[in-house]
């Protein structure tokens, strides 16, 4: 890339918003060429590459080669000197048909059959607005200097596309400019490095000066991961739960505004086209918590000495959680505030209370207690006696709520606490006792149940969707299924 682009992406590979001065179809064709020139056909052909391996992350490098071919071919072709102005409506029209073919050999998505009963451009939009779920953790391993050296001698255009396929898809949530930095340094390293006369020196040298990027990679990639499954209101609750965790001392009101700012973070910056958003938002973020907190807790005082607020940020949140202090017992909202105009901060200083006190709480069932509160308000809230239907739910979380933190907390914490293999022996030997009639087979499936929920869930970068489905498998059986806090 010899120069930063004005990121806009084209059409088929996001909706964009009618125009007042031209119609639908010509303002889309307009936004296409615009970038398409402005771009060059080799740059437009790398951000097709990155922004369909984003939104397709689950999607083959050959699936993602149809599409991206496809799509570069419609551009070159339409946006010609003289192109008659209906070229790019008939092509992008001949591209939803061939999508919703039977032998498509574009990415399959579950939604493709119900956008394929539309027609026209509300067909074409449905299409641009399917994407996939994101991975539930980065897949791509980067080979050594040597490997890496091999592959791009062999073919540097196809080492080059297979990078930003493997690369874009596995970190697909991370915002599209910071994928666009990140893979556009490493060719660039790459290339440079491998007719190098010193290729390891050379690897070194620039490895250290794309630390910082590949760090925001990694890092936007996990918050907007969790943005969007969580959306913005649980993400704030989800970092305030993680945050009283690693600094059980402070308070609500101390650690609430750092929440509701890195939620702000999520919300502006992860699907923001402008360059430098994550970065500068994350950066001027990472120096309110260390503003905050470094002066009440060493560990984050140590994590806030660096230089390098990126690295200081990472470090934070691989803190782990902190010993659970000696706490007064937290008062409890009453009915009237929780139907209040308050009702949803109550009942988030409600769960703040239980994480700081339960510090392996893990944020997936964090999460589903969350929307448990959440179910509770709304069903409560609404009927002709509150406090009668509030109280009925009072006296079942009074009986689920414990033996399920006990039971979440007691497996994170020895998780974290001990050797994998010790881990599992302690598992199946409290499993022998806890669950005496169960047969082998039956106990074994307990145990992989247990084992892969903690070692999925019980990280601090856990997956949010994939945890979510292993909560009620793994702990379910804590409560009746009928009326689980965890349903």
């Amino acid at each position: 890339w010899d120069r930063q682009p004005t990121f806009l992406i084209p059409c088929s590979l996001l909706t964009i918003p009618p125009s007042p001065a031209l119609s639908g179809r010509a303002y889309v064709r307009e936004k296409v060429c615009q970038e398409y020139r402005m771009l060059g056909k080799e740059n437009f052909r790398t951000l097709t590459i990155i922004a369909n391996s984003r939104k397709y992350s689950n999607g083959t490098f050959e699936e993602i080669g149809h599409l991206v071919r496809e799509i570069v071919s419609l551009a070159e072709t339409c946006c010609a000197d003289g192109a008659d102005p209906s070229c790019y409506d008939a092509g992008s029209t001949a591209l939803s048909v061939k999508s919703c073919s039977a032998d498509s050999p574009f990415p399959a998505h579950p939604g493709t059959a119900a956008c394929c009963a539309h027609e026209g451009l509300e067909r074409k939009l449905c299409l641009a607005a399917l994407r996939h779920p994101p991975q539930p953790l980065p897949q791509y391993l980067q080979p050594s200097d040597k490997e890496l050296c091999q592959a791009f001698r062999q073919d540097p255009r196809e080492f080059a596309d297979r990078f930003l396929y493997e690369y874009s898809s596995s970190y697909s949530q991370a915002p599209l400019p910071v994928l666009l930095g990140s893979t556009r340094t490493f060719l660039s390293m790459v290339s440079t490095c491998c007719i190098s006369p010193a290729p390891t020196a050379c690897f070194l040298k620039e490895k250290l000066e794309r630390k910082t990027l590949s760090l925001l990679t990694l890092t936007s990639n996990r918050i907007c991961s969790r943005f969007s499954v969580y959306g913005k209101d649980k993400v704030s609750f989800s970092y305030l739960a993680s945050l009283a965790q690693k600094i059980p001392t402070a308070s609500f009101e101390d650690l609430l505004p750092l929440a509701e700012d890195a939620a702000e973070v999520s919300s502006q910056c992860c699907d923001s086209v402008a360059e430098d958003c994550m970065q500068k938002k994350l950066l001027e973020h990472t120096a309110k918590v260390c503003a905050a907190l470094s002066a009440r807790d060493g560990r984050f005082a140590d994590c806030c000495k660096g230089k390098n607020l990126m690295e200081n940020h990472f470090c934070i949140l691989a803190l782990p959680p902190a010993p659970a202090p000696k706490l007064p017992e937290a008062s409890e909202p009453t009915n009237k505030e929780l139907c209040g105009k308050e009702g949803a901060l109550h009942a988030t200083r409600s769960l703040f209370e239980l994480a700081r006190r339960h510090p392996s709480l893990p944020d997936a069932v964090l999460a589903k207690l969350y929307d448990s509160f959440g179910k509770v308000h709304g069903e409560c809230c609404s009927t002709k006696d509150p406090s009668a239907c509030l109280d009925s739910k009072r006296k079942r979380m009074e009986a689920e709520l414990p033996p399920l933190v006990e039971k979440a907390s007691q497996l994170c914490g020895q998780y974290n606490k001990l050797p994998f293999l010790e881990f599992k022996k302690r598992l199946r030997e409290s499993l022998t006792q806890t669950e005496p009639e169960a047969s082998p087979p039956q106990l074994e499936r307990l145990l992989e149940q247990r084992v892969s929920f903690a070692s999925t869930c019980c990280l601090p970068d856990s997956p949010p969707l994939l945890c979510a489905s292993k909560v009620s498998s793994g702990l379910g059986e804590v409560c009746k299924q009928e009326s689980c806090l965890l349903g």
